[in-house]
């Protein structure tokens, strides 16, 4: 079970965006694990992919389509990643786009393809280019819980927000779904996500928006450490509010992004793979905040620290060990001062008289927990989200593909 997330029901349409899934038959029966999202023509879109060069065939041609037309479709499957394919897996996917745009009257360029789930397997074009049809015939502006829920892959609950703001008197509407729940570390983060607003966005500006956000919330979060090869997140603004966004009134249109995006994000580490534990590491007093990031990232990875965490064991030694080689230049370890809540254990290199182990006890059994790390060498901060390590993350990985 998620931890403390519920399926957000409470989603709102956006002017200019439909949405439709279908059950094609990829790889799982009886749940839709095809989705298709139409934009409005003249919509405007910003995207960031996986870094990992090892990238699904999806993201080599969406980047290629993104960068030559307007987007029209984004078209996503879930069940099969289509990475590791070779150059039959490109193929696949520009097939794909080739039959979605000749159903919706667009050209190829004009379609953005996304796959998640196993990796190495062909993807089935022939069942996605099937189940086209249907999908264009019951496309809906109110199908967004439909859509959270097409994606998912090992996640146990739909992910997605809706935000409302005004901007020069016109409501803006902000609406995005997200799935993950293994394969997510920095760097992008690993995931599938879609947001869309009705508001009137240079694509320049979208896209400088999108970047500063997906920093402060995206990647600050990891399960596991390792970075997919489908991470794929797109913004779109369809301008049919009415509501135009620029450089002068982009302020509160931005955090509005933000918060979507920030939920989005835990809500993909409280619904990490057997995650029992939100954890939120927490560090303070770093030279800059790449610093920061560094450190909460070398403690939030270790394996050790998550173990302890899952059997609530306030084994602190293991939280300092990731410190330790969390490769910092000339690290001061007679700096550190170290809290579980609001327990401190450490204070500039060393135990406190203060604490107890029962103390340590009650912070750990609790199911979100904060670590906060000061290191005593600047101003600069950051938090990392992750989670903890259960028996039933080896078991959920050990039998993906059974």
């Amino acid at each position: 079970m998620a931890v403390n997330l519920s399926f957000n029901q409470n989603l709102l349409p956006v002017a200019g965006i439909r949405l439709a899934t279908l059950n094609a038959g990829i790889r799982y029966k009886g749940r839709d694990d095809l989705l298709v999202i139409e934009l409005a023509e003249g919509s405007s879109c910003a995207a960031v992919f996986t870094r990992n060069a090892f990238c699904a065939a999806p993201v080599t041609v969406s980047r290629s389509h993104l960068a030559s037309a307007n987007p029209r479709y984004l078209l996503v499957n879930a069940g099969n990643a289509n990475a590791g394919t070779g150059e039959p897996g490109l193929a696949a996917a520009k097939a794909c786009c080739v039959a979605l745009a000749e159903a919706g009257r667009c050209e190829p360029e004009q379609i953005l393809p996304f796959s998640t789930g196993v990796i190495g397997q062909q993807l089935p074009v022939e069942k996605v280019v099937a189940a086209l049809p249907n999908a264009l015939a019951n496309l809906k502006e109110d199908n967004w819980l439909a859509a959270a829920k097409a994606i998912m892959t090992t996640d146990t609950i739909g992910k997605a927000m809706s935000k409302q703001i005004t901007v020069g008197g016109q409501q803006v509407t902000i609406t995005g779904i997200a799935k993950g729940a293994g394969m997510i570390h920095p760097n992008m983060a690993t995931m599938l996500s879609y947001i869309a607003t009705d508001a009137q966005v240079d694509p320049n500006l979208l896209q400088s928006i999108l970047n500063e956000v997906v920093e402060e919330t995206f990647n600050c979060i990891t399960i596991d450490g390792d970075t997919s090869t489908n991470d794929s997140l797109v913004l779109a603004a369809t301008g049919q509010s009415g509501a135009v966004i620029d450089a002068s009134n982009c302020a509160d249109f931005q955090q509005a992004v933000q918060e979507v995006c920030m939920y989005l994000a835990q809500a993909i580490v409280r619904d990490g793979e057997g995650a029992t534990k939100f954890i939120s590491i927490i560090v303070e007093g770093a030279k800059d905040r790449a610093e920061a990031r560094v450190i909460g990232n070398t403690v939030a990875l270790s394996p050790l620290v998550k173990t302890a965490m899952f059997a609530s064991d306030p084994n602190w030694g293991r939280i300092l060990a990731a410190v330790g080689r969390s490769q910092i230049d000339q690290l001061d370890v007679n700096a550190v001062t170290l809290w579980l809540g609001d327990t401190l254990l450490i204070e500039k290199g060393q135990p406190v008289s203060s604490y107890r182990e029962e103390l340590g006890q009650v912070e750990m059994k609790r199911d979100e927990i904060n670590v906060r790390i000061q290191m005593g060498r600047g101003s600069a901060s950051a938090t990392t989200w992750t989670c903890d390590f259960s028996y039933d993350y080896v078991k959920i990985n050990a039998e993906y593909r059974s």
